[in-house]
C-alpha cells in the first residue's frame, strides 16, 4: 500500500527496516507510517512499507497488527511498548512438488542437521495447520449432519406409522366418500391435510430457535454472514417435501383402494 519491499542488499533493512500491516498502523495511531519509527531507544527502527491486512490466523478473530522483519532477532534490540505475541524463533517454509516426499524429507533433514545439529528436525504441512484451526467446526458439522439425519429418519418412521393408523381408522369413510364421487386427489388432500398442518406448525416453531442458535454460533467469528430469510424458507420447504414423500405411499394406496372391499362388511 505504501513504501517498498525489503532489499537484501541493504544492511539497514536487515537490522532496522520493518514492514507493517494496516492493523499495526491503526493500533499505533499513525497518519504517515513511513515517517514513523518504532517506539524504543534506537531511532533506526523505521517503517519502510505498509501492506494490506490479510489473515494469518484463524477467522475466529480479526486481523491483528503484524510486523515483518528480515531478521527477527533485530526486534529485541531496543524496542519498547511493543508486545510480540508470537515467538521470534524462525520457521522455514518450503514448497515441495508432489511425489516422492520421503526422499525430499530425508534431504531436508540432512541439511537441517548439518546447519543446526542440536535442534530437532520437526515439520508440518501448511494445509493441515490451517485445517487444525477449524477442527471444532469440522466436528460440529459432522455431528449436526449425523444427528439431523437420524432425527429426520426417526420422524419419518413416526409419520409413516401415524399415516398408516389414520388410513386404517378412516378406511370406511374413504370408501363412502369415493362411492359418493370424491376423486383420488380430493381424498389424498383430505388425508394429508392434518399431517402437513402439523409439520407446518413445527417448521414455524423451529425458525426462531434455529435463528437464535445460528446467531450464537456465528458470534464466535469476527467476519460472518448475515442469515437470510430464504435459508429458513428453503429448510421449511424441504421438511414439508420430506413429509409429503413419507405420506404419499399410504395416502395414494388408500385413495386407490376399491371401496367395495372396505364397505362390504357394513
Amino acid at each position: 500500500m505504501a513504501g517498498r519491499n525489503f532489499d537484501p542488499r541493504n544492511p539497514a533493512d536487515q537490522f532496522g527496516g520493518y514492514i507493517v500491516n494496516e492493523a499495526f498502523v491503526k493500533a499505533m495511531g499513525w497518519q504517515n507510517p513511513l515517517d514513523e519509527r518504532l517506539p524504543g531507544k534506537f531511532p533506526d527502527h523505521r517503517i519502510i512499507g505498509v501492506v494490506k491486512d490479510f489473515h494469518y490466523e484463524s477467522l475466529h478473530g480479526g486481523v491483528q497488527p503484524l510486523l515483518l522483519a528480515m531478521r527477527p532477532d533485530s526486534l529485541a534490540e531496543g524496542l519498547e511498548n511493543v508486545n510480540i505475541s508470537s515467538s521470534t524463533r524462525p520457521d522455514i517454509a518450503v514448497r515441495l512438488t508432489a511425489g516422492n516426499l520421503p526422499e525430499r524429507f530425508a534431504l531436508l533433514e540432512s541439511v537441517w542437521k548439518s546447519v543446526a545439529p542440536n535442534e530437532p528436525f520437526t515439520y508440518s504441512f501448511l494445509d493441515e495447520n490451517v485445517q487444525n484451526q477449524y477442527q471444532m467446526e469440522t466436528r460440529l458439522g459432522k455431528l449436526v449432519t449425523i444427528s439431523s439425519g437420524l432425527s429426520i429418519f426417526i420422524a419419518c418412521l413416526g409419520l409413516f406409522g401415524l399415516a398408516t393408523l389414520a388410513v386404517a381408522r378412516r378406511i370406511r369413510e374413504i370408501g363412502i366418500r369415493k362411492v359418493l364421487g370424491a376423486s383420488e386427489g380430493q381424498l389424498m388432500a383430505m388425508l394429508s391435510r392434518d399431517f402437513v398442518l402439523l409439520v407446518g406448525i413445527a417448521v414455524v416453531l423451529a425458525w426462531p430457535l434455529a435463528y437464535f442458535a445460528m446467531n450464537k454460533w456465528l458470534e464466535d467469528f469476527t467476519y460472518k454472514i448475515n442469515l437470510q430469510a430464504w435459508v429458513f424458507a428453503a429448510a421449511g420447504g424441504i421438511a414439508l417435501l420430506i413429509a409429503a414423500c413419507t405420506l404419499v405411499f399410504q395416502v395414494f394406496r388408500a385413495a386407490r383402494a376399491n371401496p367395495v372391499k372396505s364397505l362390504r362388511s357394513e
